[in-house]
């Protein structure tokens, strides 16, 4: 009895690391929430919601850097990342708290823009491999 090669294995297509895109969105986002919060009276809400999201940028061109050094190792752990993660996303959860506790309440723009940067990132990597996927399908 002969049976048939049993199908390869899925291609995921190349999830997009380039941070143009996410940028100018981020940008023109930050723009109108900052011109909102200068019309609302709170002018540090936009100015802390403009520190979240460059934190968030900070953040994701640290990771690539250090993904791409442990990457080069010959023998690469995940702990060193996990390690150097966990670092990272430490000091920036202190720095946001200390702002939104210190400053209240506009200190919460920092939380926010944090949050808003992250979904901008998280949606740019995830709609082009979905869109990929469902060509393959």
């Amino acid at each position: 009895m002969t049976t048939s090669a049993p199908e390869s294995a899925p291609v995921y297509p190349q999830a997009p690391t380039g941070l143009r895109r996410p940028g100018i969105i981020a940008g023109v986002v930050t723009v109108a929430v900052v011109g909102a919060s200068f019309w609302l009276g709170h002018p540090l809400v936009g100015v802390f919601f403009f520190v979240g999201v460059i934190g968030v940028f900070v953040n994701a061109v640290a990771v690539r850097n250090v993904v791409t050094v442990i990457a080069a190792e010959a023998n690469p752990h995940k702990k060193s990342l996990a390690l150097n993660s966990a670092a990272r996303l430490g000091a920036i959860t202190v720095l946001a708290l200390a702002a939104a506790i210190l400053v209240r309440p506009d200190g919460l723009g920092v939380m926010f823009g944090l949050a808003v940067g992250q979904v901008i990132l998280v949606l740019n990597t995830v709609i082009p491999v979905m869109k990929g996927l469902r060509k393959q399908l």
